[in-house]
């Protein structure tokens, strides 16, 4: 109970002053999740969804927290640009967990659309927020979810109204800054309501050279024939440790499309719970990972299939090399009653030495009789007739290597629907591969 008992020290000195640098509907749930990390205290190894990543080790360390609400000095739109040739874009920043506001882009948003603070929204619209701040990120099922709960204090909220459909994607840059190490909790809120649909982009990246934990959660809430694509890219560096939880619920008729790309981090834990209400809704989970020298990427995903005529496929691909773990554990869960469902599940990895490391565990739990589900996991490492083959032609090892590892990974990043985005990555995967991102200082590589 060591790492628990410094944020429950933490908590109890800094109540007063959590609750007044927050509106009213986030304070509304802080005291209950305190409890419920008290109580649940870090996952271990024994549990289940958190078998390959020690997280209490990430959480020992003492990091430095802004509860105060300081000023951190730097200009984001000066210092920072991660533009995608040819894609037109609304662009806004959280600067470690703060929404940045002190100079607000022009809008491009049709009227009634909301890209702001979450803390600031949260006061003005207390009744919305409430009905649904923290209602499918429970606190009582996750120490993660719970802390973050307790401490955050700002965030990013994405609201769209009904039958609203936002052409230009949005970009968020999440940039982290600091001269001393610190500990971030962002919280995210996305509300497309019915027959609304947006893209979203969200970019992580390190302006300094310091140790960072960032807990992030995020609720997105997806209407009846409504549509969400979020694309989360990230670029941070080996002293980064982020643990992030997504959860998202679907009602009837909606589309959800997700891609979670990491490019360069230290140690990463994504969790993905997606909740099926609705019949005939639809998702795709799409993952890429490039890991070198000692880095740990975990990605662990849910999709529960509540409700009838549903469809689910998920595609997770790695690329180890050097000394690199990484996990990857996806549950399919289809309920009593739950009839024609379709899932597909595929977990395919590289590791292109013989100390990278892939854990893999796609699960399928089905309690109903007129399904289509199928699911399958591969390592394993570059072929070597087709390394042979392209050196009898003349083509380096070495980059008979990156062109066989790049086309292994091209089928997640195929599958981005914005066509300027999916040209970039095709850049930024291929410089990944050539060691080009390897120090990753801010953003600049981004330009």
């Amino acid at each position: 109970m060591q790492s628990e008992q410094q944020y429950i020290d933490l908590y109890n000195n800094s109540r007063r002053m959590l609750f007044g640098h927050s509106a009213d509907a986030m304070n509304a749930v802080r005291d209950r999740a305190f409890d419920d990390f008290s109580r649940l205290g870090f996952p271990t190894r024994k549990v289940e969804r958190y078998k390959y990543t020690d997280m209490e080790a990430l959480f020992a360390p003492d990091y430095g927290l802004n509860i105060n609400r300081l000023d951190i000095p730097v200009n984001p739109y000066d210092a920072f640009r991660c533009d995608v040739p040819n894609l037109s874009t609304s662009l806004y920043f959280i600067v470690n967990d703060a929404f940045y506001s002190k100079t607000q882009p022009k809008s491009h948003l049709p009227e009634g659309v909301v890209v702001g603070s979450l803390n600031d929204f949260a006061g003005k619209h207390p009744e919305l927020i409430a009905g649904y701040y923290a209602r499918i990120a429970r606190t009582d099922e996750d120490a993660v979810t719970a802390l973050n709960t307790m401490l955050a204090q700002d965030g990013l909220v994405v609201y769209v109204p009904k039958n609203v459909v936002v052409d230009r994607a949005v970009q968020v840059i999440n940039i982290l800054r600091s001269d001393v190490d610190l500990m971030v909790n962002r919280r995210v809120l996305i509300i497309v309501e019915d027959g609304a649909e947006i893209k979203l982009l969200f970019c992580d990246h390190a302006a300094d050279d310091r140790r960072f934990l960032a807990t992030q959660v995020i609720e997105a809430y997806v209407g009846n024939n409504a549509g969400l694509d979020l694309y989360c890219l990230e670029e941070t560096h080996a002293k980064n440790v982020r643990v992030s939880n997504l959860y998202i619920e679907q009602q009837a008729g909606s589309r959800v499309n997700h891609n979670i790309i990491t490019l360069h981090n230290g140690v990463t834990r994504n969790r993905t719970d997606l909740v099926m209400a609705g019949e005939g809704a639809e998702c795709r989970l799409n993952g890429c990972v490039i890991a070198d020298k000692r880095q740990h990427v975990d990605n662990n995903t849910l999709i529960d299939h509540r409700v009838p005529h549903c469809t689910s496929n998920q595609l997770y691909k790695y690329v180890l090399d050097g000394e690199a773990k990484a996990a990857f554990a996806g549950r399919v869960l289809v309920r009593p009653g739950a009839q024609k469902t379709i899932s597909e599940m595929r977990n395919q990895n590289i590791c292109a030495t013989r100390d990278a490391h892939i854990y893999t565990q796609p699960m399928l739990e089905i309690y109903a009789d007129d399904v289509k589900c199928a699911h399958g996991s591969t390592v394993g490492q570059l072929n070597d007739a087709a390394l042979f083959y392209m050196r009898q032609r003349g083509i380096s090892l070495k980059e008979a290597k990156l062109l066989l590892e790049f086309a292994f990974i091209n089928e997640v990043i195929d599958s981005i629907q914005l066509a300027p985005l999916r040209d970039r990555l095709h850049l930024l995967v291929e410089k990944r591969f050539r060691g080009e991102l390897s120090k990753c200082e801010g953003c600049k590589l981004c330009r």
